[in-house]
Formats: structure tokens, C-alpha cells, sequence
């Protein structure tokens, strides 16, 4: 794998205020902030969310395996192929958006601009609290952080562990002093007491400029910094500086690290802006939710039609659309009934990719980790079954990877 280094020249970070802001919808429950509730949590303000409660989600899901209900995915190899990463060489721009899938929803993104953004990275063999328990990877990592030549920016979706890992931010953090964190709302604390300064929580339909100045002459200097600036301040006319716009959009999860702390910290989406192509991460995210009556069913069959749809997606390409590429996910969902509120199967994903303005797509969230009951190899079926009832091409448009293998659109 490369890694040669992209960052000979050192570059200094700007988060400012967008001298024009992008528009936003006018609704009541975006004007009204809903999803702060009143109890200083966060919520889904939406019909198409019905929270799974613990005490719904346990005893269905022992039952499940009682009674022989559930599927236990075979991860006997081989399964998903995986192989080493080429990162580019150089921060040389050109006219294309490079991404390259590193496992689950860990994207490595190299846009036209030269900006290097990294989207939930987790390098542990585990997602869990702990090294000796909880889900374990059952695909090899293809690389390493100490692998990746020049990361600019880290982007979180949201606190679960399969999405955000303290031993792989503090890493980054340590490995690239002048990387700067985006993260929802609530979350700076904890990158705080990690000992992350560099970090800018947003909430939904916030943006801000990231702008990446050069530092000429500077390159034996240890002066690397991110600094946040009012609006304006940011400007350069050096050919080189790459500009960025990073929007914190809406998405239907939840996100908690512990027993106790459900909704503390906001989960999000996410829109990146760079050398004149865009890009929407959509992290992890339901898209309805499905009753129980329909296990076993088609559960977008007509009987299943009226079911509310989350609105969020619609406003994203209409306010923030369209995308080069969305990084969607398709899988984690199964059984639908349990995990539908939260996780889009792949027949979502594709209503997802529509509703929210994508030319292209990539899936994420899947070929990882056992999370969930369908096989590990379902997800891409399914998103060629799903592509194929919108009479859409069923490879080129929406598509999945190997694991390290790199896209350019």
C-alpha cells in the first residue's frame, strides 16, 4: 500500500462561518429545533421513528433465539474480499472524488481540492467498551492508521462504538497533529477529556468553511494548527489553499455509549464540499419503522405502503443536493421489526439514494462486524433486488466493494 507522504508542505486550518450560508427548510420542527427535547436528550422528530425500548428489544430477541426464529450469519471465510489500499501519492488536484472503503462505515475520501477526510474510523478488531468482548471482526483490517499518508479532517456520525473509537481518535489525533475533528452536538466533551482539542460540534443544518491554508517555508516547523475564526477570516488567494464547505445534516438514529446516557450526545449526516465535487455521508440511519405483523413479509408490499417515511432525506437533496457520491448504509437490519427505526435495509438505502439527490452511491455499514441476524453476504443482493424495482442499473450506479478497494467518480 502507499504512504508516501501527501504532506511535505505543512497546512494551517480555518473553520469559519460561511460567508453565504446555504438555505434550510422552513418547517416547524426544523425552525423549532424538535429534536432537542425537553429533557436535554436528543430525539427524532419524526412519525417514521418508534423507539425501540430495552425492554421490548431483550425479550424478543431471547425469544428469537429460543424458539429457533433466529438467524445465526455463517462468517466462515471466504466472505467479503478485502485487500490492501492505494492511498494517492500527492495532494495533486484533478477532477475526480477517490474513495476507499476501509470496513463497516470507515470511508477514506481524497477529493479534487487535495482535502484528505476520514469518515468513522474504528481500527480496533472489536466494537465494544472492551477488547475481550462484544462484536468481533470477522473481515481483516486492510490497513492501519499508521498506513494513511495525510488525514485532514475526521467526521463522526455519531457515539455508538461500531462509529467512533477512542484508542483510533486518540491515534489519529497523535499521528496527525493538525487533523481537526466534526462531530454532532454534545460530543466535544468527549473528545475534550480525550485530549482532542481540535473539534467542532455541530448541530443539524449547521455548515461551516474548512479551509486548509499553505505554510511555505514552514515544513520544519512544528506549528501546525487548527483554529476556529469568524466569518471571512479565512480567505487566501494562494493557488494552493483548499477550500471545503462541511454541513451537519439530519439522519433518524440514536446514539449513546453507556446504559444511561441514550440521547445525550445528537447523531448526524453529513455533506462535504470540495474542488467541485460533493459528497454525502449518511453514517447510520433508519428510514421507517415496520411492525412486527410484517416479519416475514414484503414489508414495502401495499399493505405495508402508508407507512411514514422520514422526511429528512427529501430536505437533504433539496437543500443541500445534489451529490457526486452518497456513502449509504445497507446493512444491520435484521429483524426489521427491532431494527427498522434505526438501520435502512438495502430496499431504504435505494429510497434513501433518491430521496436525497445522489448521482452515485457506495454502501457502507455492512461486511464488518455481526451486528444483526441476516447473512453477511444479504446486504448486496438485496441492493441489486431494490435497484432493480426502480428499474435502475443494478451495478455502476449504487454499488458496493471490496474492502480496501478504492471508487473514483
Amino acid at each position: 500500500m502507499s504512504t508516501t507522504s501527501t504532506s511535505a508542505l505543512l497546512y494551517a486550518a480555518t473553520i469559519s462561518s460561511p460567508l453565504s450560508a446555504s438555505t434550510r427548510p422552513e418547517d416547524d420542527l426544523t425552525r423549532s429545533k424538535a429534536h432537542h427535547g425537553a429533557n436535554g436528550r436528543f430525539d427524532n422528530p419524526w412519525p417514521s421513528w418508534i423507539a425501540p425500548t430495552p425492554w421490548k428489544i431483550l425479550p424478543s430477541m431471547i425469544k428469537r433465539r429460543w424458539t429457533g426464529k433466529a438467524n445465526k450469519p455463517d462468517t466462515t471465510p471466504p466472505t467479503v474480499p478485502v485487500r490492501k489500499p492505494q492511498f494517492l501519492p500527492s495532494r495533486e488536484q484533478n477532477d475526480k472524488i477517490r474513495a476507499t472503503w476501509l470496513g463497516h462505515a470507515c470511508y477514506y475520501v481524497e477529493f479534487p481540492s487535495g482535502l484528505r477526510v476520514l469518515f468513522d474510523p474504528v481500527f480496533e478488531d472489536r466494537c465494544s467498551p472492551f477488547s475481550w468482548l462484544g462484536p468481533k471482526r470477522y473481515t481483516e483490517m486492510p490497513c492501519t492508521v499508521a498506513d494513511i499518508p495525510t488525514i485532514d479532517a475526521v467526521v463522526i456520525s455519531h457515539s455508538h462504538y461500531d462509529h467512533l473509537s477512542h484508542p483510533t481518535v486518540t491515534e489519529i489525533a497523535k499521528r496527525h497533529p493538525g487533523v481537526h475533528f466534526f462531530v454532532p452536538l454534545g460530543n466535544k466533551e468527549w473528545f475534550a477529556k480525550c485530549g482532542i482539542q481540535k473539534c467542532t460540534e455541530l448541530d443539524w443544518w449547521d455548515e461551516v468553511d474548512f479551509t486548509l491554508t499553505p505554510q511555505h517555508g514552514a515544513e520544519d516547523r512544528a506549528d501546525k494548527r487548527s483554529s476556529v475564526e469568524s466569518a471571512g477570516s479565512a480567505s487566501s488567494s494562494d493557488e494552493s489553499t483548499i477550500i471545503s464547505q462541511i454541513s451537519c445534516l439530519p439522519c433518524q438514529h440514536t446514539a449513546n455509549r453507556g446504559l444511561t446516557d441514550r440521547g445525550a450526545t445528537l447523531w448526524a449526516s453529513w455533506s462535504v464540499k470540495s474542488g467541485g465535487k460533493s459528497l454525502w455521508f449518511g453514517g447510520d440511519t433508519g428510514y421507517r419503522t415496520v411492525p412486527e405483523s410484517s416479519a416475514g413479509k414484503d414489508d414495502w408490499a401495499e399493505e405495508y405502503s402508508n407507512l411514514p417515511i422520514c422526511p429528512a432525506f427529501k430536505d437533504i437533496g433539496r437543500f443541500r443536493g445534489p451529490f457526486d457520491l452518497g456513502l449509504i448504509p445497507i446493512g444491520a437490519y435484521m429483524p426489521r421489526y427491532i431494527m427498522s427505526p434505526m438501520h435502512a435495509d438495502p430496499r431504504d438505502a435505494v429510497e434513501i439514494f433518491r430521496d436525497t439527490g445522489c448521482k452515485r452511491a457506495l454502501g457502507i455499514h455492512w461486511g464488518t462486524w455481526v451486528l444483526t441476524e441476516e447473512d453477511v453476504l444479504e446486504p448486496p443482493k438485496l441492493l441489486k433486488k431494490a435497484l432493480a424495482h426502480h428499474h435502475l442499473p443494478e451495478t455502476g450506479l449504487f454499488d458496493v466493494c471490496d474492502i480496501g478497494e478504492s471508487r473514483e467518480i
